[in-house]
């Protein structure tokens, strides 16, 4: 039976679409979507989140100074009380992007697409020649779990550190490399 499948016009698209069917990314909720700081503090003091992320940002105001600013949009605040406004609208808009699971970094991986290492370019998956088989269990996931938890986890930085860190871990670094040079992959975990 076949386990979960990312596809892509590349590589590590095809690992980015693979990992965004198993975990939530980093990503920012459509409702937060205030530009002014009056908007914003009245989003915020309507949930107990918000209230959080305001004392979090490190805004201390009074009960009273609190009515006194969601009363008048016009009300003028100092430029550093808006600031912690906007950091406290801005640390609850985002969500954070859930951990690479054990299963993906312990998992086999089957790469189909060209593939390259030294003279040797063939395409995988097909008849002719299996999928790439890949033991992700002795790569290392570091680099790729802190680039996928802020956000930050392209196509290209995917590739680049998954041959770095995961397939030169579990059968080294080929005749001349790795190269991932086709225009269609796909990878399934098993």
């Amino acid at each position: 039976m076949a386990g979960p499948t990312g596809h892509g016009h590349s590589l590590g698209a095809a690992l980015n679409d693979l990992l965004h069917s198993q975990v939530t990314p980093r990503h920012r909720l459509s409702t937060y979507t205030a530009q002014h700081w009056h908007a914003q503090l009245s989003q915020l003091t309507g949930t107990h989140r918000g209230h959080q992320a305001l004392t979090d940002a490190g805004l201390n105001v009074t009960t009273k100074t609190l009515i006194n600013w969601l009363s008048d949009p016009e009300y003028n605040i100092r430029r550093s009380y808006i600031d912690l406004i906007h950091t406290a609208y801005e640390n609850t808009a985002i969500v954070p992007a859930d951990p690479v699971p054990d299963h993906v970094k312990n998992g086999q991986f089957e790469i189909s697409g060209i593939v390259k290492t030294g003279d040797d370019e063939r395409e995988r998956g097909t008849r002719r020649a299996a999928p790439l088989r890949i033991d992700a269990s002795r790569g290392n996931w570091q680099a790729i779990e802190e680039l996928w938890l802020s956000g930050e986890l392209t196509d290209d930085e995917f590739e680049d550190h998954f041959v770095d860190d995961v397939i030169v871990a579990d059968i080294g670094e080929g005749t001349d490399g790795w190269e991932f040079g086709g225009s269609t992959y796909s990878v399934e975990l098993r």
